[in-house]
């Protein structure tokens, strides 16, 4: 079977090439603003393009109905933001305003979009005739591909953001969370129609997008959620608004952007699905003014580190039947700095952790840390016992530096899950085993997955224990002679040149 994948954006030579258009034209914290702006307008007026042409061979007359759109989740464009338009524009002086334009039209149509589209192509700092230039290529950049399973303004911004770090620094929580792991954590938790999602660090709106999918995907009509985000950065959570917007997916993500723990945008919401991948290991977030925070139920989180304020917070948040679903680097699991042992401890004896999954490195574009998931639930339905996967070993390299999930992988990774909740789990060694919390206790309450699943069983050859040692030893004493030759070789040489080691 083919593997497609979903960490390689497709078009990134594309997006490469329109970037180095700009390279020196324009500074490196305006570029994902250009970038992800022509990219919003070029997306919606590709699918809005396809349907209107569609509607225009039915004959109907309905081609200029915002319905006749809407219904197939298609967002309508107004005439004066239609690509179209753009495109034959792209070499006159005033191509900065007409885009300009575009956006307040389409902002005026999209009353939520209010002051989130990008609105300075018409600045005087940026270079018309380059503008043109990007737009060009941007009219040329092949569009087929961008179903809406794929959440390319997501990918678009991670990849910008992987590009420029140097210039703008990998700030915690700003990357895009990838489609294997958004996809695992919908598959384990399956949302269902007419749930209420949250993620209190939404990013650009990816978990959601996935959300909507899987519940389209797996019901006979297509499923409502609503929808409840938050984000502190400006940019992130405009990036967010239109991600959405794309997609149709009503959400509310507060009337701006907010920090989570400061100002807790929805204080009274308890979801049934939280999804979320908060900046890792964030220190400075602010513990010293929120000593008696009602969301500490489990102890006060240490100021160095906000990973166990946002598991916390999280929970707070949870209907009585709620699940999470969230990523965390790989400390989390055994930290006992600054109380966080005796928080993780509290939290596993409320019966609180369902699963974790030991997730394999590369598979994050700006970070290159190993990362868990952690599945908390409210309500488990194996009391007393969590589920642990060791999947550092699953998964295929797209390319030398990024690895990715096929929907074989995530599938298998769901299905134990759903194994484990049912009571069928057959425990594998070295992938897969359910543990009591009498047995996570004498392990002094570490998660690490490899404490329980063991160590994967090697196949019996069928050559004697004995002979086998005989054979390694002498395979091992001729290669200590051929390094022992080696190193003579290399002193000669060294010597000849007049160095003597």
């Amino acid at each position: 079977m083919a593997k497609t994948s979903s960490a390689n954006i497709g078009f990134e030579k594309q997006i490469w090439d329109a970037a180095c258009e700009l390279w020196g034209h324009i500074p490196a914290a305006d570029y994902r603003k250009v970038i992800v702006g022509l990219i919003f307008l070029r997306y919606i007026g590709n699918a809005f393009e396809k349907r209107y042409n569609a509607l225009v061979e039915d004959g109907e007359g309905f081609e200029d109905d915002p319905d006749a759109y809407e219904e197939e989740n298609i967002f309508f464009v107004p005439e004066e933001a239609r690509w179209s338009k753009i495109a034959d524009n792209a070499h006159k002086p005033e191509i900065g305003k007409i885009i300009d334009d575009a956006m307040r039209a389409i902002e005026a149509d999209n009353k939520k979009l209010k002051d989130v589209l990008p609105k300075n192509f018409a600045s005087p700092d940026l270079d018309k005739r380059v503008l043109g230039n990007v737009v060009d290529l941007f009219t040329n950049m092949d569009m087929d591909e961008t179903e809406e399973s794929k959440d390319l303004l997501g990918r678009t911004y991670e990849y910008c953001i992987a590009q420029f770090a140097a210039y703008e620094g990998v700030k915690g929580g700003e990357f895009y969370t990838p489609a294997s792991v958004v996809k695992t954590i919908v598959a384990v938790l399956r949302p269902f129609s007419n749930c209420r999602v949250y993620d209190p660090c939404c990013g650009s709106g990816g978990m959601f997008v996935q959300s909507a999918k899987f519940i389209q995907a797996h019901s006979s009509v297509r499923g409502e959620i609503s929808v409840y985000g938050q984000e502190s950065n400006a940019d992130t959570w405009k990036m967010a608004k239109m991600n959405l917007a794309i997609r149709g997916i009503d959400a509310n993500l507060g009337e701006h952007q907010a920090d989570t723990f400061f100002n807790d945008v929805h204080p009274t919401l308890k979801a049934d699905f939280i999804m979320a991948n908060p900046p890792f290991n964030l220190s400075g977030w602010g513990q010293d003014k929120l000593q008696d925070d009602k969301r500490w139920k489990y102890g006060i989180p240490p100021a160095g580190n906000a990973n166990y304020a946002w598991i916390q917070h999280m929970i707070h948040h949870l209907a009585p039947n709620g699940k999470i679903g969230l990523v965390l680097a790989n400390g989390a699991l055994s930290t006992q700095t600054s109380g966080e042992g005796e928080i993780r401890k509290n939290i596993i004896e409320d019966d609180l952790v369902e699963g974790i999954i030991a997730m394999p490195t590369q598979l994050f574009y700006s970070v290159t840390i190993p990362v868990t998931l952690w599945f908390i639930s409210k309500n488990k339905k194996q009391k007393g016992k969590t589920l642990f996967i060791d999947a550092r070993k699953m998964g295929y390299m797209v390319d030398r530096k990024h690895r990715d999930f096929t929907d074989e992988d995530i599938a298998k990774l769901s299905d134990t899950f759903a194994d484990f909740q049912a009571g069928n789990l057959e425990e594998v060694k070295g992938f897969c085993a359910a543990a009591t919390t009498e047995e996570i206790a004498k392990q002094d309450y570490i998660l690490t997955p490899g404490r329980y699943v063991g160590i994967e069983e090697q196949e019996d050859d069928g050559e004697p224990f004995e002979d086998k040692m005989k054979r390694l030893t002498r395979e091992l004493s001729e290669l200590f002679d051929k390094s022992h030759e080696l190193e003579d070789k290399i002193r000669k040489n060294l010597g000849a040149i007049g160095y003597d080691v």
